[in-house]
């Protein structure tokens, strides 16, 4: 055989190879974190939101007797709400940063920025670990890939106001959170 004919059988079996032996483990204290910030995030902009508020859903669509199929539901959790606060949930991952346990040294991404109405109320800065936009940018990215990858799965959680939203999101649904360490922590 000629060497190129080789050469290019080597190459073809290294593309076959490479990619099954170069994929990457998930971040868990990332994606968690990610997740669980989503579930925080989005709980938040729920409860800020006026529950006598309605929205018009059905279709536009003429019944035989010529009445319309309308119905109103409450705005808070509706498709349409809570599609609208997926896509912007993962601008507020700026206000997340790493965060280290002084007891038990369990790192994880939690608020630090107070919200508007938590009085002013912020936390103990020395615990957590501010790296500059790129710790933030991995959150970001994150939790962009969480909402991406289960964004009708997060819908029909908080559409259906499950009690324990981020623990089956982040723990059943997902399986970012399945560690003992985050098991024990405040999902």
């Amino acid at each position: 055989m000629s060497p190129w004919i080789k050469q290019c059988g080597l190459f073809l079996v290294a593309l076959v190879i490479l990619p099954k032996t170069t994929e990457s483990k998930k971040d868990e204290v990332l994606y968690c974190s990610a997740c669980l910030a989503i579930a925080d995030e989005l709980n938040y902009s729920i409860r800020q939101t006026d529950p006598k508020k309605m929205i018009h859903v059905g279709g536009f669509r003429l019944k035989p007797d010529g009445s319309l199929t309308d119905k109103k539901v409450p705005l808070v959790r509706s498709e349409t709400h809570l599609t609208e606060l997926l896509e912007g949930v993962c601008n507020s991952m700026s206000d997340y940063a790493l965060y280290e346990d002084p007891v038990s040294k369990e790192k994880s991404y939690k608020r630090f920025a107070p919200r508007e109405n938590d009085g002013g109320n912020f936390p103990d800065f020395k615990n957590f670990k501010f790296d500059g936009p790129e710790s933030s940018s991995a959150l970001k990215f994150a939790c962009e890939s969480v909402v991406e990858e289960l964004e009708d799965d997060i819908i029909s959680l908080f559409a259906n106001e499950s009690d324990h939203v981020a623990k089956t999101l982040c723990s059943e649904v997902s399986g970012h959170c399945t560690s003992s360490v985050f098991q024990h922590s405040e999902l």
